[in-house]
């Protein structure tokens, strides 16, 4: 499936909030590759722990899917570990997609349609705050917690919690801020160079920032790791950073 390369901030616009739409969706490979420092090797080891976690006959959720390749890297590593059996349609393992985006969604299904499955893979169109959680050995939030309003990421991570069996793990992949402020701002700089090496002007930089302000709100490293340990989770770390961005395991 083709999409576009990432030109929307390219031009000078209205100062408009950031949002998963139409013209998102149709470039959001591109966008969030040149943006997510570390973003393929956290596509890599959702791939690489759904081999080891996912059990048969239970549920894996990617919440705030978006085009899927979180999705995509679960199953695959449930066909390599053999967990799903060599059925290419067996539903002993269902993957649930959920985003809020009718937009994403659309794009994702066209996405996973030019893909062979091995696991039943449902898509939701909802808020992750009402989904269930239910029988599940796997739960991944890639980059979705930080779009969150605040006050409400702890009942979801405890809602997560509750739906996972013992043993299942939970991946948390988000953009982080620090206490000490020099630093965070060393960060910024660094992640906006970044951008700046893959491609993007500062007019794009610039605007892309405008519209994410108060739309993407990030949190320190510790806050994340102790809502997931308050939760009740029994084994919390933080497996890869890169620059501002984080990817954390829990297990229950």
């Amino acid at each position: 499936m083709k999409f576009k390369d990432d030109n929307i901030y390219k031009v000078t616009q209205e100062n408009s909030p950031f949002e998963f739409n139409k013209q998102v969706a149709s470039v959001f490979p591109d966008m969030i590759g040149r943006s997510v420092p570390g973003y393929q090797a956290v596509i890599n080891m959702i791939e690489q722990l759904a081999g080891r976690y996912v059990k048969d006959k239970t549920n894996c959720y990617d919440l705030g899917c978006s085009l899927g390749e979180a999705t995509l890297a679960m199953d695959r590593g449930i066909v390599n570990a053999n967990t799903a059996g060599s059925d290419s349609s067996s539903p002993e393992i269902t993957i649930v997609s959920v985003d809020n985006s009718t937009a994403m969604l659309d794009r994702c299904q066209l996405h996973l349609d030019c893909y062979k499955h091995h696991s039943f893979i449902t898509l939701k169109c909802e808020d992750i705050l009402t989904t269930k959680i239910e029988n599940a050995s796997m739960v991944v939030l890639n980059y979705t917690l930080q779009f969150i309003p605040v006050e409400k990421r702890e009942s979801l991570i405890n809602s997560i919690f509750e739906g996972l069996n013992d043993g299942a793990i939970l991946i948390v992949s988000e953009k982080i801020s620090f206490i000490d402020q020099p630093v965070n701002q060393l960060f910024i700089e660094l992640h906006h160079q970044f951008k700046k090496d893959n491609g993007y002007s500062d007019l794009e930089i610039s605007q892309k920032r405008n519209a994410l302000e108060n739309v993407l709100i990030p949190e320190t490293l510790e806050s994340h790791v102790k809502r997931m340990v308050d939760a009740g989770f029994k084994h919390v770390n933080c497996w890869q950073q890169h620059l501002n961005f984080a990817s954390f395991i829990a297990i229950k």
